[in-house]
């Protein structure tokens, strides 16, 4: 899928995504606010977009088939025509490694799945406009020096035009905002002995430490970081993000142009949003917990009843044995034999009060590399007070060749215990006894699709709309809390929920996990 879904903006921006859903939320947040949206769904269609179209800003997706986001930051990089667009990785993946090794290929940005409709606006629109500035500046430098002039002293960004040396040649008026001081008093000052403490140059020592701009004056070699701390004139550090391109005469390179902007503003408003974020996702889990709880409410009569079976046991067999201290001669094989057994019923016992505790506990901070054998089938066992009381059964069928997965055990068991109760519930409902099966598949390199179907009343199309809704219910004394928090928590593990019609009826819930990055190496 390859498609411009808008006519001439002032800025390009192509968005990169093999998950169609992604791409439609993506277009749905940029569309409207000037832009030349255009859209590839692998890498192949995204380098050959972005050569035709040379786009301001790249959204790339890192985890894609074939040629994956990584390789398509490389290749954008090493080819002139397209090094300098601003490229902002989207991944689900939210470790330190994977966001330093698309820094180290080129990237500008990232940004974490799931979208952030007004971050993903903030982000686009910064690097949109710095890109554009940057290219209008190299375009026009020798041509338009009047004209480029008048754009710079109207723009809030920082600009600087340096000689090889880093002396200021140029400065317009929100540079000397910025640095406190006016223009005619940044001009002739060094760069790097105003912003840094101290001056650079060919006779630095080769251990010296690099300092920002630096490599651009000296090798021509464009540059672009952020959260770098410079100083204003009165000596108040502040935090800067900047970008410099070589400014070049007659293919000689003279110096530097550099754009900066003070990011102090931006960076409190991402300690605002993360701790926003925090927030969602400390009540996301109390949600959670609440809904467990909730869920153990509803099953502690069938969980009474496979206690109390095993505890009659007990107690039935220890009346034997005592009956049998009694005889004599004393039959010491018989009264092992039933203490064994006594053992034997309280392992089940003991076995239906771990698997109740381990669900309704608080899960504990992180994701874990997960068996999915296991953790289903955990849940069958589970589930089983329900089958019995729906009159039903529950079968897991696991393909062989499913990896381990990176999940919350407790929430993915929630959700999938949700699922195959209300399976059981609607399978009684039409009158039918066939099993309610669980099943795991590898769909594609990066993901494992875990599915519940039933043979039950099915879905009208009017409810499929508003399925994973808060507070849809078809249930008579339901509050539709269950599928919405069931796709609150898939999708906080990176996953996604869904609904199809299965050809022979009744209805298919399924829900997709990330792949475990060893699996997936």
């Amino acid at each position: 899928m390859t498609e411009t879904v808008n006519g001439y903006s002032e800025a390009t921006v192509l968005l990169v995504d093999d998950n169609a859903q992604n791409l439609k939320v993506l277009y749905e947040t940029l569309k409207d606010r000037g832009y030349k949206l255009l859209i590839a769904n692998d890498g192949h269609k995204a380098l050959n977009l972005a050569q035709r179209h040379l786009p301001e800003v790249i959204l790339l997706d890192i985890m894609m088939p074939d040629i994956d986001g990584y390789e398509v930051c490389q290749r954008l990089k090493t080819d002139p025509v397209t090094a300098d667009s601003a490229i902002v990785f989207l991944s689900a993946l939210d470790d330190v490694d994977a966001k330093v090794k698309g820094f180290a290929l080129g990237g500008a940005d990232y940004i974490a799945k799931p979208f952030q409709a007004q971050e993903v606006i903030a982000r686009v629109r910064t690097h949109a406009q710095v890109i554009r500035l940057e290219r209008e500046l190299q375009a026009r430098n020798r041509q338009l020096e009047n004209d480029q002039t008048r754009i710079l002293n109207a723009i809030n960004e920082g600009i600087y035009g340096l000689d090889s040396a880093g002396t200021i040649e140029f400065a317009n008026p929100a540079a000397a905002m910025i640095t406190g001081c006016s223009t005619d008093e940044l001009i002739g000052r060094n760069f790097f002995e105003l912003h840094f403490g101290r001056r650079c140059g060919p006779e630095d020592e080769p251990s010296a430490q690099v300092l920002p701009v630096q490599t651009t004056c000296a090798q021509g070699i464009a540059e672009h970081q952020r959260d770098v701390r410079m100083r204003r004139l009165n000596g108040v550090d502040f935090p800067a993000e900047y970008r410099a391109t070589p400014k070049l005469e007659g293919g000689q390179l003279v110096g530097a142009v550099v754009v900066f902007r003070d990011i102090s503003p931006e960076l409190a408003n991402e300690q605002a949003l993360e701790e926003a974020r925090s927030l969602v996702q400390e009540q996301r889990d109390q949600l959670a917990h609440a809904s467990r709880m909730s869920t153990m409410g509803e099953m502690a009569a069938g969980f009474a009843h496979e206690v109390n079976q095993p505890l009659t046991a007990i107690t039935n067999y220890a009346r034997v044995a005592l009956r049998m201290m009694a005889d004599d001669p004393l039959d010491r094989e018989l009264i092992q034999q039933t203490l064994s057994k006594i053992e034997a019923q309280s392992h089940r016992a003991s076995e239906v009060i771990r698997r109740i505790r381990r669900f309704v506990k608080k899960p504990a901070a992180g994701k874990e590399v997960l068996s999915l054998s296991q953790l289903l089938e955990e849940t069958r066992q589970f589930a089983e007070v329900d089958a019995r009381h729906n009159e039903g059964d529950v079968l897991v069928e696991v393909a062989e060749d499913v990896p381990e997965v990176v999940a919350d055990p407790v929430q993915v068991q929630q959700v999938a215990l949700n699922l195959i109760r209300n399976a059981l519930e609607s399978t009684r409902s039409a009158g039918r006894h066939a099993p309610v099966v669980v099943s795991a598949e590898l769909r594609g390199p990066e993901c494992v699709r875990i599915s519940v179907t039933d043979q039950g009343l099915g879905v009208s199309d009017e409810a499929e709309e508003q399925l994973f809704l808060p507070f849809f219910t078809t249930k008579a004394e339901g509050m539709g809390i269950g599928l919405a928090l069931c796709r609150s928590l898939i999708q906080a593990q990176g996953g996604d929920i869904g609904f199809e019609r299965p050809p022979e009826g009744g209805a298919r819930f399924f829900f997709t996990l990330p792949v475990a990055p060893a699996a997936n190496a």
